[in-house]
């Protein structure tokens, strides 16, 4: 098995995600094998940053010098994770995933890059347009709009201010503690979202770690259907796709 890097901290919660679902995945595999004893459970270093200052640093797409800050915060944790011997890494949050080009600069450890991720998984439940729920950072990002694009899959972020205001709120919301979220607020932003018009039936992408937990009866699924909908966890796209490379599953 490959030792997996872990670029956590931003935030903690969803490194618990990845953490735990990486060892709920070995023991899944050791019990449908029918093996005896204790699963084999990769090794993991996790680097745990503060969520408080990655937000404080985030730059502006219009001055590029602005992100330096922001790309040297992870990339000094990708360096420290290299040197504890990690084989590959992932960094556990969405954002991050905008900026990953400029924070690999000079960074020779291998790391799963959750955009592409996303998009081959949405373009494998057949999905022609998405719709991305996140961070403003992600929301706006061209660098996840192309990576669909190049499966053939239109995406965007909310069209409607209102939507992608109380998208934001809500997250705001869960960072600060003043909510946990629900499964019928995240459902609320998307219904009126659609009725806003200019969409068919989209795949709706949660690309943030914090809202993927609000649907309660995902399961620890990639994709998840709730009514007419079908949703694509970030977290577990990525969480499985760092299982198969760590034990050679790996089918692309």
């Amino acid at each position: 098995m490959k030792k997996i890097g872990i670029v956590g901290g931003v935030s903690w919660q969803s490194t618990a995600d990845y953490y735990s679902g990486i060892c709920r995945l070995s023991e899944q595999a050791h019990s449908e094998a029918r093996r005896e004893g204790i699963a084999a459970i990769p090794e993991m270093a996790i680097e745990s940053l503060s969520l408080r200052r990655a937000v404080s640093i985030l730059g502006m797409d219009s001055d590029e010098s602005s992100w330096s800050e922001f790309d040297a915060l992870h990339r000094e944790a990708l360096m420290r994770l290299e040197r504890s011997g990690a084989d590959f890494a992932v960094i556990a949050s969405n954002t991050p995933h905008h900026r990953l080009g400029a924070i690999c600069r000079g960074v020779r450890l291998p790391v799963l890059d959750l955009f592409e991720e996303l998009a081959v998984a949405a373009a494998a439940v057949g999905s022609k347009e998405v719709l991305i729920l996140g961070t403003a950072t992600t929301m706006n990002s061209q660098t996840l709009r192309l990576a669909f694009e190049r499966q053939g899959i239109t995406a965007s972020g909310p069209r409607s201010p209102g939507s992608r205001g109380e998208t934001l709120n809500l997250l705001d919301e869960i960072h600060t503690g003043k909510s946990s979220g629900s499964k019928e607020r995240l459902e609320a932003i998307v219904a009126a979202e659609l009725a806003a018009g200019a969409w068919g039936q989209p795949t709706v992408c949660l690309a943030c770690t914090e809202l993927p937990p609000l649907l309660e009866d995902s399961g620890g699924a990639p994709v998840t259907r709730s009514g007419r909908l079908t949703y694509l966890n970030s977290s577990w796209v990525h969480i499985r796709a760092a299982f198969d490379v760590a034990v050679g599953t790996r089918r692309r």
